[in-house]
């Protein structure tokens, strides 16, 4: 009897650990992209900008348009990263990361 009471007292402890740990993580990110805009948008429409959280699974940047409505585009697009380029010359460090 006191083997099985040792193992579920191990296993408890080990169950109860876990979810310590998980808890201690906080929230997932606020935003991930999973839909992407693959079209170009005119620098006029976009205010700025957000890089997504690393812990998204798709990396993205959130375009902050001047209608509020945010599109998710790739990062690695020619287009994103020239637009990104002409972003940061006006206002260097207006960026965050969700």
């Amino acid at each position: 009897m006191s083997a099985p009471r040792l193992a579920l007292s191990v296993l408890v402890l080990l169950v109860a650990a876990i979810a310590l740990s998980e808890g201690t993580r906080g929230g997932g990110p606020r935003r991930c992209c999973f839909d992407f805009i693959e079209t170009p948008v005119a620098r006029a429409r976009v205010v700025g900008y957000m890089k997504t959280s690393q812990r998204c699974s798709n990396p993205a940047i959130l375009l902050n348009r001047v209608k509020g409505h945010p599109l998710c585009v790739r990062p690695s697009a020619p287009w994103v990263q020239k637009l990104i380029s002409k972003l940061d010359k006006v206002a260097p460090g207006q960026t965050s990361h969700l």
